[in-house]
């Protein structure tokens, strides 16, 4: 997708686990058998369910079929886990019972550890031994690709996050704008406000190009190194506001402040009714500001749309709204967006060091969550990315 900046935009998902190359997929041993009776082979499987269940393999079949010469079909069941010295002494006495009452010839055989997160990966899978394989099913646009327009749509917001970093002067910091995806507008946006007026300088790689390499640049990016600024906190409060003020810890606080002005009279049960963020410390010079009419776009289009008092027209925290960030965000910032039931999460720039979502952790595959987000990295064409840090960096 070519841009009116020249080179090419490219939306790349980010899975919830990293990619494994299909061969190289990680393996168990299990004891399996042929079934010599076929029509035994719903008894045996019901038996072996109640006594040996493959908790961890839900994902493997328990039988595989095979054709052999002259038509006929050859069954082999899963009997359990292989023991870890290989021994078959070692198998459940209740296997053994079933391998000696169906006259069974147990052998080990391999089957993949991990569900297929791909058709390439779940066709290598079936090699060894049949497994399922279920794609995607949960409605969250992007994940197959993206159209045309949806890609122009995606592409311009992320020119729009780039551009609220550039606008922060000559010092780099991270930016983020939630957009919500059914007005097509932008709701709330953040720059990073860990510090107030005097920015310290700390040298951090920012890999941020696809074919400039990473680039040593002065920066105040808070997602990189966050706990940096959690140490350089003590003795800097006159110039500090808050270490943990990141762009996206920002621009949630931004939206809720907008619910809460356009919604004066409805509150959820969990909500509360403290004014103060408690990451703003009521004697900081960086008091919570409440949000300005004129600080968020087209907020007085959107007063109408939403309704006035009723709670069943109120957003519930960020339910399905994306969040455009320039750079991948730390750990604390995606749990924030898990949190905050975000729908999508676009980012330009790869965190090294500290990201959440790729490049260090891949939160978003996290199955312990009661939320999942869809990710996705916005490659942005080299001459875009060398016009922003032009403007941004000191000295450039």
């Amino acid at each position: 997708m070519s841009g009116e900046d020249g080179g090419a935009w490219r939306i790349v998902h980010v899975p919830g686990r990293p990619p494994v190359p299909p061969d190289q997929q990680l393996t168990v041993n299990v004891v399996a058998a042929q079934i010599e009776q076929p029509k035994l082979t719903n008894t045996i499987i019901r038996r072996l369910s109640q006594i040996a269940p493959l908790e961890d393999l839900h994902h493997v079949k328990r039988v595989k079929k095979k054709c052999i010469e002259g038509g006929q079909i050859q069954l082999s069941v899963i009997l359990c886990l292989a023991p870890e010295n290989g021994d078959f002494d070692g198998i459940p006495c209740d296997v053994k019972d079933v391998i000696n009452s169906y006259q069974l010839s147990p052998f080990v055989a391999k089957v993949c550890k991990y569900a297929a997160s791909s058709k390439e990966e779940w066709v290598e899978q079936c090699k060894l031994w049949p497994t399922s394989y279920h794609p995607p099913t949960y409605n969250i646009s992007g994940i197959t690709g993206f159209s045309e327009e949806d890609s122009q749509s995606v592409v311009s917001f992320m020119k729009y996050a780039l551009e609220l970093a550039k606008s922060h002067g000559n010092v780099v910091v991270n930016a983020a704008a939630i957009v919500d995806p059914l007005s097509n507008q932008v709701i709330a946006r953040a720059r990073d406000e860990v510090c107030s007026w005097q920015t310290p300088k700390t040298e951090a790689s920012a890999e941020c190009g696809s074919s400039g390499g990473p680039r040593q640049v002065e920066t105040s990016i808070s997602c990189l190194h966050p706990q940096w600024w959690v140490n350089e906190q003590t003795g800097r409060s006159s110039s500090f506001c808050h270490p943990l003020r990141h762009a996206a810890i920002v621009a949630i606080e931004s939206s809720a402040a907008r619910d809460r002005r356009l919604f004066p009279d409805v509150r959820y049960k969990d909500e509360s009714t403290i004014e103060e963020c408690v990451l703003s410390p009521a004697n900081s010079q960086a008091k919570r500001q409440k949000t300005d009419a004129n600080d968020v776009d087209n907020d007085d289009k959107n007063d109408t749309a939403y309704g006035n008092g009723d709670l069943s027209s109120r957003p519930y925290l960020c339910t399905g709204n994306d969040i455009y960030l320039v750079w991948e965000p730390c750990t604390m910032c995606a749990m924030a967006l898990v949190h905050q039931r975000i729908r999508r999460v676009f980012y330009a720039c790869p965190n090294p060091s500290a990201g959440a979502l790729g490049s260090v952790h891949r939160l978003q595959g996290e199955k312990s969550l009661n939320h999942h987000y869809a990710v996705f990295r916005v490659v942005v064409p080299q001459d875009v990315l060398d016009k922003v840090e032009l403007s941004m960096i000191s000295g450039s």
